[in-house]
């Protein structure tokens, strides 16, 4: 798992690459190897403080500046530079499968979210989000959940419904205005939350989908989701392989790192694995000591 694809790599070049880089919003350099949809940070030969953040795009055999860069998307901006990378890969439309690895509070969830919501509600790609998690449970279960489907979905989900708070907070008067508009996205279907265990013999079209916590997949259940996928949807899966609660399944085995590594080098596949945490600095201490 260690020598997992990180899905980009820093580069030295030559300040007049640099700035040619800048200038022809382009850059083809030679004797390196790229995957399809590899960020790119380009440094500085004599300014390492001279930066820029390019991705490299297979069709056009160079590296094109970020489109994303430096913009607000539905009120989320990039903390660092995989951020900026994995907001490239969830909003075009080009890359169809995107895998998000990283430790608790490096935005992975946060990011797939807010990039569902402004393709769905601002740019109309796609009819909706649809959200799944395995039913993986921490420590001991509670035992069975009554209600409906989404009744019992409603506790396994509150981890997607914080991060909706967290977005739609942002623009709006308070607290209670953030609630209606989840509830009214709830409602109209925008957002739908769905069990895995379900998804089996769909076929899911013009859909954004988000598959939380696929590190407690195993690689046929990841391969059973992905062959679910039909024309017109993008499909993300999210996860920390450090924090795996099925006891078959460890950093390397599971289905999130399986596919991130089996789909590399693939022109519709693009991976980025976070590794700031950007949730408190107490939540950073805690992944990195405990």
């Amino acid at each position: 798992f260690d020598e997992l694809y990180d899905g980009w790599k820093e580069i030295a070049v030559s300040a007049d690459d640099l700035n040619g880089f800048f200038a022809d919003k382009r850059l083809s350099p030679e004797g390196e190897d790229f995957f399809p949809w590899q960020g790119v940070a380009l440094v500085d030969e004599a300014n390492p403080k001279h930066t820029g953040l390019g991705i490299y795009h297979a069709g056009e055999k160079a590296i094109l500046p970020l489109v994303t860069q430096d913009k607000t998307i539905f009120g989320i901006s990039a903390r660092n530079r995989e951020q900026a990378f994995a907001f490239e890969l969830l909003m075009d439309d080009r890359v169809k499968l995107v895998t998000l690895i990283g430790q608790a509070g490096t935005g992975k969830t946060l990011l797939a979210l807010a990039c569902g919501l402004e393709k769905c509600l601002h740019q109309k790609k796609y009819e909706g989000i649809l959200v799944s998690r395995p039913i993986m449970p921490l420590g001991r279960d509670i035992g069975f959940l009554p209600g409906t489907k989404e009744e019992k979905l409603e506790n396994w989900m509150q981890p997607i419904f914080d991060n909706l708070d967290f977005i739609l907070k942002i623009g709006s008067r308070n607290d209670s205005d953030a609630e209606r508009r989840a509830d009214r996205l709830m409602e109209r279907g925008t957002i739908i939350l769905e069990a895995l265990t379900y998804i089996r013999g769909r076929s899911i079209s013009d859909r954004y989908l988000i598959v939380d916590e696929a590190q407690n997949l195993t690689p046929h259940e990841v391969k059973t989701i992905v062959s679910r996928v039909g024309e017109g949807t993008k499909i993300i899966l999210t996860g920390d392989p450090y924090q795996i609660d099925s006891p078959y399944l460890d950093s390397s085995s599971n289905g999130l790192t399986y596919a991130a590594e089996r789909m590399k080098g693939q022109e519709l596949f693009g991976h980025i694995t976070l590794t700031k945490s950007e949730r408190s600095t107490l939540a950073s201490l805690a992944a990195e000591l405990l």
